[in-house]
């Protein structure tokens, strides 16, 4: 993947709003989420720009009991935040994503392995944007601290040439975006993981989880 220039995708957001404020136009938004604490900023914010649908397309998510409980609380924080937010939930197809993930299992959080993800769910998005004839298409993955934003936004940039649907720029975690989510996450009572979903964020996360503790016994008395 090519590299680019260090670029401020808040301010490219900022233009795009501005622009479609001057022309009496709000958009409609295909917003892809991968979970209902992530989504709780970002439509906080958007709403007052955009004609949202939630996409909710996450094979990466294991088990199935897992994943039928995030849906469930996406559901609901849509239900209670933002009703007149649509909901679109994608095929629970978690063989696809172990089929991108094959033989890079032992890569890190954020290496080629999350890169793979990263482009498995936007080109899902792309193709139902596209398919559902929406104006914009989008991820909440950017508001994480976990997530590179200029990685994210080269893939969007790369996926909507190729199915020709507008990638919406953004960097959510901007403007305090992560720690208001936290605040909103709070207040609605959402359910927050420690992992992005899949069982080798799960296992990374539960080896950290020893570490500390192992380190806190031996730092103790």
């Amino acid at each position: 993947m090519k590299q680019t220039p260090k670029v401020n995708y808040q301010l490219i957001l900022d233009k795009t709003i501005k622009d479609n404020t001057a022309k009496g136009i709000t958009p409609s938004l295909l917003l892809h989420s991968c979970c209902a604490p992530c989504s709780s900023y970002v439509l906080e914010y958007l709403t007052k720009y955009f004609d949202i649908t939630i996409f909710y397309y996450n094979p990466n998510i294991s088990p199935e009991s897992e994943y039928r409980h995030r849906v469930s609380e996406q559901k609901r924080l849509i239900s209670e935040m933002c009703p007149q937010v649509k909901f679109l939930e994608g095929r629970y197809d978690p063989e696809r994503f172990y089929e991108i993930a094959k033989g890079l299992e032992n890569e890190p959080e954020r290496g080629k392995r999350c890169l793979k993800c990263y482009r498995l769910r936007l080109e899902e998005s792309a193709v139902k944007a596209s398919a559902y004839n929406f104006d914009y298409f989008t991820t909440t993955l950017s508001i994480s601290p976990q997530k590179d934003s200029a990685i994210l936004n080269l893939i969007g940039a790369e996926v909507s040439e190729q199915f020709g649907i507008p990638y919406l720029y953004s960097d959510f975690k901007k403007r305090g975006g992560y720690q208001r989510s936290i605040e909103l996450s709070a207040e609605y009572e959402l359910y927050r993981q420690n992992f992005c979903g899949c069982v080798f964020s799960k296992a990374q996360a539960q080896k950290q989880e020893q570490e500390k503790s192992s380190d806190g016994k031996n730092t103790s008395g």
